[in-house]
């Protein structure tokens, strides 16, 4: 054991000393070149440790694939595109994701671009760009519409990309979702649990995809368990959080105010939880908040809160694995997933 441990020491020091390649990993897990290669491209018939063995050599012998050769012996630039708008930062949303594609993509030839845009911007400016400049092999995109422009013109093009959220466009394409419709039901579960009779939601803007998904969660759960909806009116997770807290302060100033609420975004259950300090009304006891959350950061803060887990970073992952295989030609059919909690 200790001889073997030794050897593969030996051989990583030699492997740093040259640029390592392939054959170095190789020759160190005892794999062959072309299982390395395949293992480090997240291969699915691959086995998860033979994966993490070449990964875990590979990230010991600092490794990187050269990728201006890779490029002119096969054309690709070996770039993968995430256009994410600014507002999900806000949300807490880029970083888990960026790590979770980060993970798939360690090892392989694949680097990440990440355009940022703003919601104000036009959606299609940072497709146009990759297609007209060819500077990446696919596209992750997040925000999904139900019949997107952006996924049109990505389909028109043949340029191979995965969609975080769906579309309900006629052509199958590779997408990972939450289970959206799920988490608005059980979020009204959980609130006629603790008795509350009165809710409000705080969806995402009308124009994206899973605004109907939650509707639709949210509606089916006020119907199963007899609640009644306390409309917001027009506020949505989008808005400034100065307008979503202010709006929140004057809703619990009045007699028929909603005694628990479903937030969309973790970002705007700030903002709510701000304007019922406000109001002077008590969280946990005056009303309830369900909220999705990519981490806990919020309970940390106000243990009050009933929180709902969406793994953003699984998301990253799912989508990494859906883009690269759809490069490798694999059926749009069988690379769409959906999450739950």
């Amino acid at each position: 054991m200790n001889s073997h441990h030794e050897t593969r020491k030996d051989g990583i020091a030699a492997a740093i000393r040259m640029r390592p390649t392939l054959k170095s990993i190789a020759e160190i897990t005892g794999l062959g070149i072309t299982t390395v290669s395949r293992a480090l491209k997240d291969a699915p018939d691959i086995g998860a440790d033979t994966k993490a063995r070449v990964r875990d050599v590979a990230r010991e012998l600092g490794y990187q694939p050269d990728r201006a050769g890779l490029r002119l012996r096969t054309g690709k630039t070996y770039v993968i595109s995430l256009i994410m708008s600014l507002e999900e930062e806000v949300m807490g949303v880029t970083s888990p994701v960026v790590m979770g594609i980060s993970e798939v993509l360690a090892g392989t030839p694949y680097q990440l671009l990440v355009l940022p845009y703003k919601k104000t911007d036009d959606p299609l400016a940072p497709v146009r760009y990759v297609l007209e400049t060819g500077a990446a092999d696919g596209i992750i995109l997040s925000r999904t519409q139900p019949g997107d422009a952006r996924v049109r013109l990505l389909l028109e093009h043949g340029l191979p990309f995965a969609t975080h959220g769906r579309t309900t466009l006629d052509s199958v394409h590779p997408f990972h979702d939450f289970d959206n419709e799920a988490f608005a039901f059980e979020a009204v579960r959980r609130l006629a649990e603790r008795g509350r009779r009165r809710i409000a939601l705080v969806p995402p803007p009308p124009d994206l995809t899973y605004h109907a998904h939650l509707r639709s969660g949210f509606e089916a759960g006020l119907l199963a368990f007899g609640l009644k909806e306390c409309s917001l009116g027009a506020l949505t997770s989008d808005d400034c959080l100065l307008t979503i807290r202010d709006a929140c302060q004057t809703l619990f100033a009045r007699a028929d105010a909603p005694d628990g609420i479903v937030s969309s975004a973790s970002s705007s259950t700030t903002a709510l939880v701000a304007g019922l300090d406000l109001a002077g009304r008590r969280l946990g006891a005056d009303v309830d908040i369900v909220t999705k959350t990519p981490n806990d950061v919020l309970l940390w803060l106000r243990p009050e809160l009933i929180t709902i887990r969406e793994d953003f970073r699984l998301a990253g992952r799912e989508l990494a694995r859906a883009v690269l295989a759809r490069i490798d030609g694999e059926s749009p059919e069988t690379l769409t997933s959906l999450s739950s909690f």
